[in-house]
């Protein structure tokens, strides 16, 4: 998931649209984008939505952010957003590892309930205080748990954080991406909100793959081919990639554990990386 765009859950209009559009993955958004009065009216267009089986027929991956478990929302929203064609609940400002287990066990109700026989997989939002010191816990809470998703402007805002501020924004990427490899899960970068700085886009985009990321947030779809760009493995590394990989199986069948690439001594976590970028460039046909 190299790119994931956001879109109102107010504005059904734009669905279709999205799903149709270059991002790996639409997150349709209930919370922080729909106003409160509108709040009923969003989840019941995202429902009907999804009844229509456009999600189901996509090859998209395709998510809803509900709101916070401690709103009044919270319940209703899964009720009416767990149906068929959903892959991802995006559960926002989870504190506790019992927050994950509890939208878990609210997840699995709300299958049963609609009849939706795929797991829908959770991707949690570390944007307090608490969630960044608790992320590894808070990603190894339940199975369902499918990646880490960094959200800076809660997190920063709340603290009167610069969002500019280049050693707060690499410390907390860095140790989201750790809590996130701890847990055996994904880690992606969230929302950069100035649509027209396109050079701090893909400069915050290209940080977030060299600390590790699979993916970054979009606001707005001429933020999407960016990310694509920044999360693509380059032909280089393809083929220094290649390089590493046929070196192994050499290596292999000489009863050789470690080798020298390109003048740089490769063993086992270097190998796994990369077939790991490899995996990554056939599923965009670009290996």
């Amino acid at each position: 998931m190299r790119s994931k765009l956001f879109v109102p859950g107010s504005r059904p209009e734009l669905f279709a649209k999205a799903i149709a559009g270059d991002a790996d993955a639409i997150s349709i958004d209930l919370e922080d984008a729909v106003a409160e009065q509108r709040k009923a009216e969003a989840r019941e267009a995202v429902r009907d939505w999804l009844l229509t089986g456009a999600a189901s027929g996509s090859s998209k991956l395709v998510i809803v952010r509900v709101n916070a478990m401690d709103t009044p929302h919270f319940e209703a929203d899964l009720q009416a957003v767990v149906q068929p064609g959903l892959h991802v609940l995006n559960l926002p400002k989870p504190q506790r590892a019992d927050d994950v287990r509890a939208a878990s066990a609210a997840l699995a109700a709300a299958e049963r309930n609609n009849g939706v026989t795929e797991p829908v997989r959770l991707l949690l939002n570390i944007e307090t205080p608490r969630a960044l010191r608790e992320a590894a816990l808070l990603a190894a809470a339940d199975p369902r748990v499918m990646g880490l998703q960094v959200g800076l402007g809660d997190l920063f805002e709340s603290l009167g954080i610069d969002r500019t501020e280049g050693s707060a924004l690499k410390q907390v990427l860095f140790d989201v991406r750790i809590a996130a490899g701890e847990a055996g899960v994904d880690a992606f970068d969230g929302a950069f909100a100035d649509v027209r700085d396109t050079k701090g886009f893909l400069a915050e985009a290209k940080l977030a793959r060299r600390l590790g990321y699979a993916g970054k947030s979009c606001i707005h779809p001429s933020q999407v081919p960016l990310a694509n760009e920044a999360f693509q493995p380059t032909a280089e590394e393809v083929a220094r990639a290649k390089r590493i990989v046929e070196a192994a199986e050499a290596a292999q069948a000489e009863g050789v554990g470690a080798f020298v690439v390109d003048g740089r001594m490769i063993d086992r976590p270097f190998l796994l990386r990369a077939r790991a970028i490899l995996a990554a460039a056939a599923r965009r046909g670009a290996a």
